[in-house]
């Protein structure tokens, strides 16, 4: 099957300029949304993940992991999609690989605690699974989200926080844009990742899509 190696912006964006990432993190775009885990031979991916539908990065602004259980977020909701997910906390393999839902727990999405705490300077990353082989997954629909759109995020203190779409993107695998998803933002952005795009022969999804959001 023919394999898409480019990036395709659908909403036109601003880019914020990041800063230049402190630490590197031995990750790659996660190779799979259904279908066994990549072999050895393969490019490096989330080891817990044989049925994922969310990337890793190749390189990761590396922050320690949250420890403020009342800081963490504790759930995100997409009103437009009617979309309404606890988050589970992600952190990384031993291998260095970012971690990812389990695929039984595909409605499920998380958020990477190496990245920010939404509502302080910095990227919040959640992923979610398109698919898996238990079926149709949390992110499924996030390819319908438009700009403009609301994305709420609650805390572990019971506010809400409210974030604004400013843009998407699909992106090959083998291009995944580590730097404008993890790299540092001044203002509290948003970042929401999951599968996108044909298979491969192996099944496997080609592309990655990226929502980006703001604060506000």
């Amino acid at each position: 099957m023919h394999v898409r190696a480019f990036s395709r912006s659908t909403f036109s964006r601003n880019p914020r300029p990041a800063a230049l990432l402190t630490a590197l993190v031995t990750c790659a775009a996660l190779t799979a949304c259904a279908g066994p885990a990549p072999s050895a031979a393969a490019p490096p991916a989330a080891a817990s993940a044989p049925a994922s539908s969310a990337p890793t990065p190749t390189t990761t602004h590396k922050q320690p992991p949250s420890t403020d259980a009342s800081a963490a977020p504790t759930q995100v909701t997409i009103p437009s999609l009617k979309i309404s997910s606890s988050l589970m906390r992600l952190g990384l393999n031993a291998d260095g690989t970012v971690e990812v839902p389990p695929a039984e727990k595909g409605m499920t999405a998380g958020w990477y605690t190496g990245g920010a705490v939404p509502g302080r300077p910095g990227p919040a990353v959640l992923i979610g699974h398109n698919d898996t082989r238990f079926g149709r997954a949390v992110f499924h629909d996030l390819k319908d989200i438009r700009k403009g759109a609301e994305v709420r995020v609650r805390g572990g203190d019971g506010k809400s926080l409210r974030f604004t779409v400013t843009g998407k993107e699909t992106v090959s695998k083998n291009a995944f844009p580590t730097e404008r998803v993890y790299g540092a933002t001044k203002n509290s952005t948003l970042r929401l990742v999951t599968c996108d795009g044909a298979f491969d022969a192996e099944g496997h999804p080609v592309d990655n899509l990226i929502v980006y959001a703001e604060l506000g």
